[in-house]
């Protein structure tokens, strides 16, 4: 088992070399716009994954991963050549899904977008389905009392005996 950063390290390295060579020494027809996104190595340093996308249709895409299986040979030696390293590992070449992935989320928040302006396009005109305040509040009383005065004393302010009439007391008896 090897350390993991020299196994991160040699990932970045074939990478790099593999990027090179694609665009240097290979010369399949069949192989179209090649960009080598990522490699990642196994802790034994032994096999090498290589993540490519292809710009174009899918045709473009089966052309250069049938190119590249065809060039796993000379892009192992070209490897082997300018890393020094013992042991040279396998390369598989693995088209990339990122890219798509990233397509696909795209298109899901654009139509979650669309959704969320029809929702506040409905919202706009609505009203709520029962009163605009729905907590219950106490009755409102009126301040004028039976005989027409509102209840304040000659200088204008209540009683004792008035401001607790609206509350109501209750007492215990013992019998």
């Amino acid at each position: 088992m090897a350390d993991p950063a020299r196994a991160r390290k040699l990932a970045v390295r074939i990478r790099q070399i593999v990027s090179a060579a694609i665009e240097s020494q290979i010369k399949d027809p069949r192989l179209g716009m090649v960009t080598v996104t990522d490699a990642r190595v196994t802790s034994d340093l032994r096999e090498a994954t290589v993540f490519y996308t292809v710009y174009g249709d899918q045709a473009a895409v089966e052309e250069s991963a049938k190119a590249l299986a065809s060039a796993t040979g000379v892009l192992r030696s070209t490897v082997g050549r300018q890393t020094g390293i013992k042991f040279v590992p396998s390369l598989t070449f693995v088209a990339d899904i990122v890219p798509d992935t990233a397509r696909e989320l795209d298109a899901a928040i654009e139509r979650v977008r669309h959704a969320d302006a029809e929702l506040a396009n409905l919202r706009e005109g609505a009203s709520y389905a029962g009163e605009p305040d729905p907590y219950r509040r106490p009755a409102e009383d009126d301040d004028e009392d039976e005989d027409g005065t509102d209840g304040d004393d000659i200088n204008g302010t209540a009683t004792a005996d008035e401001e607790a009439g609206d509350v109501s007391i209750r007492s215990r008896s013992a019998s």
